[in-house]
């Protein structure tokens, strides 16, 4: 199927209903609840868990699922679609039972639980019953997971894990954790660690720290710290093959980075259009802001660079439904996770500009926006190896040039040129003195 930049009317109009849901009913809750993935706040229940239920009834829950799973199978195009609109808000994803790190946990576990895993985990997760946790990150490496140190050895029917991990976001509130570590020590990195579901409250996890982000105001920080100490899980815990762990984290994060950009988006478009409001509404001397040429720039920039990045993000949505297969769409993903920081940074940068005082002051979103971009520009893997990746990739089989000069300078491609067409030159030149 094509898409011609254009929603079949179903989809538009499931499109639309979504929307005035998240603006009217969506919205005004992010201003009441401290935060939505903690299933153990009252206020966040009373509020979150009927919106959910309006979700299910319109079979918009946890659209990222098969049918197998309970949800609707859609697309990642059609997924895109949906998160833009999503992204506006804070509690959005958690009301459409798609939030992250739980919507990839889910994906990992169905590919690569066990019966029993998924009956424990998987089915109060999909239900939106409880949350998780996804253990990966060390205190000593991040963007490079082949120097983690965590272990996890085999001894008769437990893995024993030992060993730190940093950013462990929702560990506070999780049920239980997928943990990333080194199981086959000797084998080449990218085939030395496994993954295994460590459940909360196994004996041997310790929370260093709760750390917190700036721009979040949250009374406890969620993204923790933690310390694994003879943490021991049955053999039957572990995710895939040992030694699979890169593979099976592949699972989550292709789609997950598409579903992410486009509720990027949505936060884009959702400052794009204060920006403008703000533009048309406030004067000085004597002129709307909006009649000032450099607000004029920055109005129009801000469009282009939301338009450039919505295009790029929904193009690779379709190209992964097109292949089904995330090899062929890495280049892809990579370029969309190393646009999107700055897009997001420059957008609500320029709307702290036009709003002035008001702009930099909590009473507006923007400063959390800006520290935000650089939160996305970590997240996921750190941009700049996202770029040196779609560097990489582009540049392969690209021949070098030998000559002294390239072939394509002027001078030679003029040569080749008048040689080419010798003939026509000479016969043109034979009749113009005849």
């Amino acid at each position: 199927m094509s898409w011609g930049f254009e929603n079949d009317p179903e989809v538009q109009e499931e499109l639309d209903w979504v929307e005035e849901f998240v603006r009217t009913e969506v919205e005004p809750v992010d201003h009441v609840i401290e935060h939505a993935w903690n299933p153990r706040d009252p206020v966040r229940n009373a509020l979150i868990k009927p919106l959910q239920q309006q979700v299910r009834e319109k079979k918009l829950w946890a659209c990222h699922l098969g049918p197998e799973l309970g949800g609707p199978g859609y697309g990642q195009l059609r997924l895109a679609l949906l998160n833009e609109k999503l992204g506006r808000t804070h509690s959005g994803p958690v009301v459409f039972g798609c939030q992250a790190p739980d919507s990839g946990n889910a994906e990992i576990l169905a590919h690569y639980g066990t019966d029993h895993l998924k009956k424990t985990y998987l089915e109060p997760l999909v239900e939106g019953e409880i949350v998780s946790c996804f253990s990966m990150t060390e205190p000593h490496g991040g963007s490079d997971p082949t120097g983690f140190r965590t272990t996890a050895r085999l001894k008769g029917d437990e893995w024993v894990i030992n060993g730190e991990k940093w950013f462990s976001s929702h560990a506070l509130w999780a049920e239980f954790l997928i943990v990333m570590a080194v199981t086959e020590p000797d084998a080449p990195a990218h085939k030395s660690m496994s993954m295994f579901v460590v459940p909360a409250d196994t004996p041997g996890i310790e929370r260093v720290r709760d750390v917190s982000v700036w721009g979040h105001d949250e009374p406890v920080g969620s993204h923790n710290y933690l310390r694994y100490t003879d943490v021991r899980v049955p053999a039957e815990n572990i995710l895939g093959e040992r030694g699979q762990a890169f593979a099976v984290a592949q699972t989550r994060l292709g789609g997950g980075r598409i579903h992410h950009a486009m509720r990027t988006v949505g936060l884009v478009q959702s400052a794009f259009e204060m920006m403008k409001r703000r533009a048309v509404s406030r004067t000085t001397k004597g002129e709307r802001l909006a009649d000032k040429q450099l607000v004029q720039e920055m109005i129009a920039d801000s469009w282009i660079q939301l338009e450039q990045f919505r295009l790029l993000v929904l193009r690779t949505a379709w190209r992964i439904d097109r292949y089904n297969d995330y090899r062929k769409v890495r280049a892809d993903i990579s370029a969309v996770k190393a646009a999107m920081p700055k897009v997001l940074a420059d957008v609500a940068g320029r709307a702290i500009q036009v709003h002035g005082s008001l702009g930099i002051s909590k009473e507006l979103p923007f400063g959390k926006w800006v520290m935000e971009s650089f939160h996305m520009g970590l997240a996921d893997g750190a941009t700049e190896v996202h770029k040196v990746n779609l560097a990489q990739f582009l540049l392969r089989g690209t021949e070098p040039d030998d000559g002294l000069f390239p072939p394509y300078v002027v001078p030679i491609r003029q040569a080749e040129a008048r040689s080419r067409f010798a003939d026509v030159l000479a016969a043109v030149d034979d009749g113009e003195h005849a």
